[in-house]
């Protein structure tokens, strides 16, 4: 009997061991950090090579019958579900958004799949609902498909939510971390931290002398911004799990550019820091939803912080560095007391279910 597949036997379903350092996935392969590039590079871009995920940028880039669009997909298993500044629902909208914005699109459309739990209370569920279609209408995107499953309990963690998105990129437009070039300045959207410490208080129960809120929210108002005064922007990120360490070293590798960052120049809120101090974080590795980073040419650089600090949510931007003419792809930071150090990206897992 023909058969116009090719036979089981003839297909090697073998790991290629050592094609990671681990046999098993850990939390760690979460985070953000080395051991989630190495999974990716090493395991999935391993397999699903083209050009698209070459650019290892937040989403893919095409082009369809004249039309430049930007294509993004994001899954959100966060723990607790609600949170002080937001919940599961809004960082699932809020996350596509950004990741499209974040490729210079102006986004659109998101779909949106859920995996409940059997015995998620309903209400809770409502709850999500009405807050995803605030964040959507909000952000001026619409939800135009989706799908549901429902597993057994104790099978699950209540609800994990599935968010793709597609934008329209501006024909002028190139975001990529390849357009990063010696000179180039660093504008950082606000304060860090505050989104991975609120989610830890939140999920320990932790009594701090003020409420430390998520700074969960979309950036593409931020982003038009931006392009009302300059299209020429280099690259734009959120940096979201592993913090702005590990997005800067994400960039600084792609573009194999050093980059020089200033510590008196990173904000943080008192509040963030302290708890920060208590509990042993790093805040250049906590995440951020609701930040981005953006690369921009030096002769650019006062209109964007301007346009910037328009907008409700970059009225803390602040230059925080820019990038050298090294190409060793490092991330230094020069510290308040004077002194260098390098900045790696996160090697282990802060705090899991961040997002």
């Amino acid at each position: 009997m023909s058969s116009n597949h090719e036979p089981e036997s003839n297909l090697d379903f073998s790991c290629p061991l050592p094609i990671t350092d681990y046999k098993k996935i850990l939390l760690a392969h979460g985070s953000g950090g080395t051991l989630t590039h190495q999974l990716i590079s090493k395991v999935f871009f391993n397999q699903f090579q083209n050009d698209y995920l070459k650019s290892e940028h937040d989403g893919a880039v095409i082009n369809i019958n004249g039309a430049k669009l930007a294509y993004s997909t994001d899954s959100y298993v966060v723990e607790p579900i609600f949170f002080p500044g937001g919940n599961i629902g809004t960082l699932a909208i809020n996350g596509t958004v950004n990741d499209l914005s974040m490729c210079g699109a102006k986004p659109l459309f998101i779909s949106v799949g859920f995996i409940l739990e059997e015995g998620f209370e309903m209400d809770e569920l409502w709850k999500i609902v009405q807050s995803m279609q605030k964040a959507a209408k909000e952000a001026g995107v619409e939800i135009i498909t989706g799908d549901t499953k429902v597993v057994e309990r104790g099978k699950g963690d209540k609800v994990f939510i599935n968010t793709s998105g597609i934008g329209l990129i501006d024909e002028k437009i190139n975001i990529s971390p390849s357009n990063v070039k010696p000179g180039d300045k660093i504008i950082l959207s606000g304060t860090i931290a505050d989104h991975g410490i609120s989610i830890l208080a939140s999920r320990e129960h932790l009594n701090f002398e003020s409420t430390i809120k998520s700074d969960c929210a979309p950036l593409n108002g931020l982003v038009e911004k931006i392009f009302s005064v300059t299209k020429n922007v280099s690259v734009m990120r959120d940096p979201t799990r592993g913090g702005i360490a590990s997005t800067l070293n994400e960039i600084a590798k792609t573009s194999q550019r050093d980059i020089l960052i200033h510590e008196e120049k990173i904000k943080i809120k008192d509040e963030v820091k302290a708890a920060c101090e208590i509990l042993g974080f790093d805040p250049l590795y906590v995440a951020n939803e609701g930040k981005m980073l953006c690369f921009v040419k030096e002769n650019d650089v006062d209109n964007v912080l301007n346009a910037m600090r328009s907008h409700t949510l970059g009225k803390d931007a602040e230059i925080i560095g820019e990038v050298l003419g090294e190409t060793s792809g490092k991330v230094i930071l020069q510290t308040t007391i004077g002194t260098k150090r390098i900045v790696d990206m996160l090697t282990g897992e802060q705090l899991p279910r961040i997002c």
